[in-house]
C-alpha cells in the first residue's frame, strides 16, 4: 500500500529542468510602471496553479520535456486541493534578472522555492522549484466548518479528533463506522511488536532473515533473500516509507493470530472483520485475481481459507505490471482490505501508551507528515496513513505542549471513484492547526 501525504514534506514538489546553480544572466531593465519579465512569469505561475494558464504558454520546451504538462497540472491541482487556491506572489527577490527566490501564498499555505527564466526564449520559465509548503491557519476556521466539508465528500467518511484521556472530541463523524484502512493497518502490526518488546518476548535488536517479498511501496522487495534485518529496521521501514515487504516479514515473525489478538485486546469492536488477516502481498494478489476468485472469496470463511492456501503454494506470482493493471481503472474490491473505525484507532493509541515499549513512538515520528507550522503546534507527532484507489486513511498520534495525548484519524472510502487525497490532506492540516 502507498504512503500518503508526500506533498506535506519539505522538498516534496520540485518542478525543475535546470540546476539551481546555472549561470545568472545580467538583470533585465524595466520602468517602475512595468512588470519585469520575472514578475510577469511569477504571476503566471499563480494562474497556472489555479488551472487558469497553460504550461505551454509559460515553460520552455526543455522544461516541458523534463516535466510533462500533465504532471505539472496534476501537481498544481494537488497543491490547490491541500492548501486552497493560490492567491498571490508573496515574495520575489530580486524582481529583476533571470533568477529569484519565490514564495506563493495559498488560501491555507505558503510555498517557498525559486524560479528562473530564459531571456533567449521569450523569458519563458526554465526552472520552478518549491522546496517547502507550510500550512497557514485560517482566521475564521472552526470545527463546524471542517465537519461540513467532511460531510460534503462523496462516499463514506469517518473522522475523530480529540484527547485520549476521555475528554470530548473536537470533531467526530461516524466515529464507530469501520472503513478500509489501506496501509494504516500497519499500526496494528507495530503495536503487537512493541508490546512484545516491552514484555521481554522480543528485542528491537533481534535479527531475522528476510524471507518474505511483496510489491512496492518500499525498498526491501529488492533486497536479497536471507538478508539479516533487525526488527527495529523492519518496523521503521514499515512506518516511515510504508514498506510492504517489511510489513509482511513482521507479520511472518509475529504470526497473524498474534496481531488479531492485539486488535481484540486494544478494543477493536470487530476484529473478525480482519480475519483471515491478510499480508500486503495477499491483498495485492487477490485484487489482481479473476472475477470467479473474488466471488469465491466473498462466499464464506472456508472459501477464503482455501484461496489463501492455494496462494501459498502457487509457483508464480503476478508481475508488478499485472498488479498495477488491477488498480489502473479505479477502485476495485474495497471489501478486500483491513478495517477499523476512528474509535478503534483512538483506542489502539491509548492501549499502546499503556503496553508498548516507548521506543515505538520514535518510529512513528520518523515521517510525521506535518508542515513546520503544524510541528510548532505540537510537542510530538506520530503518523501512519494508507491508500489505494477509492481508499484513504490519515491517522496521527499527537501530544500537545501541555503533555496531553490526542488522536486525529480521517477515513474516506468511495467504491465509485478515486478519492481526492489532497482534499482530505488539506482538511487534516486545518484540523491540526485549530486553536485548542
Amino acid at each position: 500500500m502507498r504512503q500518503v501525504l508526500a506533498t506535506l514534506a519539505a522538498g516534496a514538489l520540485a518542478l525543475t529542468a535546470t540546476p539551481l546553480a546555472a549561470q545568472v544572466e545580467p538583470p533585465a531593465t524595466a520602468t517602475a510602471a512595468e512588470q519585469t519579465p520575472l514578475e510577469m512569469r511569477a504571476d503566471q505561475v499563480v494562474a497556472l496553479l489555479n488551472g487558469k494558464a497553460d504550461p505551454a504558454d509559460i515553460f520552455t520546451a526543455g522544461f516541458r520535456a523534463a516535466v510533462a504538462d500533465a504532471q505539472i497540472v496534476t501537481l498544481s491541482a494537488s497543491l490547490v486541493a491541500q492548501f486552497g487556491p493560490a492567491t498571490e506572489v508573496a515574495l520575489l527577490a530580486p524582481t529583476e534578472g533571470t533568477r529569484a527566490a519565490l514564495e506563493i501564498r495559498f488560501a491555507r499555505g505558503l510555498a517557498k522555492g525559486g524560479i528562473a527564466i530564459d531571456p533567449a526564449d521569450n523569458n519563458r520559465v526554465n526552472e520552478l522549484r518549491f522546496t517547502s509548503v507550510d500550512s497557514l491557519a485560517i482566521a475564521d476556521d472552526s470545527p463546524a466548518k471542517i465537519a461540513a466539508d467532511l460531510a460534503a465528500l462523496p462516499g463514506s467518511v469517518n473522522a475523530w479528533f480529540g484527547p485520549l484521556d476521555g475528554g470530548a472530541p473536537v470533531i467526530s463523524r461516524n466515529a464507530e463506522q469501520p472503513l478500509a484502512l489501506g496501509s494504516a493497518f500497519k499500526l496494528y502490526v507495530l503495536a503487537a511488536l512493541a508490546e512484545d518488546v516491552k514484555a521481554g518476548r522480543r528485542q528491537w535488536s533481534d535479527v531475522v532473515p528476510l524471507t518474505e517479498t511483496s510489491y512496492p511501496s518500499g525498498r526491501l522487495q529488492d533486497w536479497p533473500k536471507g538478508a539479516p534485518v533487525t526488527l527495529h529496521t523492519l518496523a521503521s521501514l514499515m512506518i516511515s516509507i510504508s514498506d510492504n515487504t517489511a510489513t509482511d516479514q513482521l507479520i511472518k515473525v509475529l504470526g497473524k493470530a498474534r496481531i488479531l489478538k492485539l486488535m481484540k485486546d486494544s478494543g477493536h469492536a470487530d476484529p473478525g472483520a480482519n480475519d483471515p488477516f491478510l499480508t500486503t502481498k495477499q491483498l495485492f494478489v487477490l485484487k489482481a485475481s479473476d472475477a470467479q476468485t473474488l466471488a469465491d472469496w466473498r462466499s464464506g470463511d472456508s472459501a477464503k481459507q482455501a484461496i489463501i492456501e492455494a496462494m501459498q503454494v502457487a509457483k508464480e506470482d503476478p508481475s508488478l505490471d499485472q498488479i498495477n493493471a488491477a488498480f489502473a481503472n479505479g477502485p476495485k474490491a474495497l471489501d478486500i482490505e483491513w478495517f477499523a473505525s476512528p474509535a478503534d484507532l483512538a483506542k489502539l493509541f491509548a492501549y499502546m501508551r499503556r503496553t508498548a515499549d516507548p521506543r515505538v513512538f520514535a518510529i512513528m515520528a520518523i515521517s510525521p507528515s506535518a508542515t513546520a507550522a503544524i510541528k510548532a503546534n505540537w510537542r510530538y507527532i506520530g503518523f501512519k496513513g494508507g491508500s489505494e484507489p477509492g481508499v484513504i486513511n490519515l491517522t496521527w498520534l499527537l501530544t500537545d505542549t501541555a503533555g496531553r495525548d490526542w488522536a486525529l484519524t480521517l477515513g474516506w472510502n468511495n467504491p465509485e471513484a478515486v478519492v481526492d487525497e489532497g482534499k482530505l490532506e488539506g482538511i487534516a492540516q486545518r484540523i491540526l492547526l485549530l486553536p485548542r
